[in-house]
């Protein structure tokens, strides 16, 4: 399989530079595979992909275009997870404002829904479910980030790690929003004794 041109040469999906369970990060550093910061950002594209499955459910303009707007945003952390030069061009992308904005979409959402009575199970439509799954995924990736920036000689900028917890909480608005808009009911959490 081929995805472009070269100088001439087709450029292969398939580089067999891995083959020995080691890949290349930004720079010219090779980790393993399951390095602690392999698995953070691996964990990030496992979570833009949940976003895309949201998206492909069929969302409203503001929810798709949101979400649209949280997979950018997502590449760019990942980007910077990758690149773990301090100085490097990546490194410090993921700033204060992304979280800020996060934090107004969150805002405006809750004051569109009704108050949260009871905990919430995952579910209602697949959409909601979706969102549910999601925020469950950026909750590793946040434990892996953490993680990662506990380890001795690694550096990973603070608004990475706020970012991700902002948008864990996010998701689980948006996901009360998709279901509030197709008037679908939360699945709320009765204990039962």
């Amino acid at each position: 399989m081929t995805i472009g041109r070269r100088g001439g040469d087709d450029v292969k999906i398939y580089t067999k530079t891995g083959d020995a369970g080691m890949t290349g990060v930004l720079g010219s550093q090779r980790l393993r595979k399951d390095d602690a910061r392999i698995e953070a950002y691996g964990t990030v594209d496992e979570l833009n992909a949940a976003l895309g499955v949201a998206r492909a459910h069929g969302l409203d303009a503001p929810e798709d275009e949101l979400a649209a707007r949280l997979q950018d945003d997502l590449f760019t952390l990942g980007a910077a997870l990758a690149d773990p030069n301090p100085e490097g061009p990546f490194h410090n992308q993921v700033t204060d404002a992304h979280v800020e904005a996060l934090e107004r979409a969150i805002d405006e959402r809750v004051a569109e829904l009704e108050p949260q009575r009871s905990f919430i199970l995952p579910g209602g439509t697949p959409g909601a479910a979706q969102f549910h799954l999601a925020r469950t995924v950026c909750r590793r990736a946040e434990r892996l980030v953490v993680h990662l920036a506990n380890l001795p000689g690694e550096h990973v900028p603070t608004p990475l790690l706020i970012y991700l917890n902002r948008l864990s909480d996010l998701l689980f608005v948006m996901a009360r929003m998709v279901n509030h808009r197709a008037g679908t009911p939360d699945v709320p959490w009765v204990f039962k004794k």
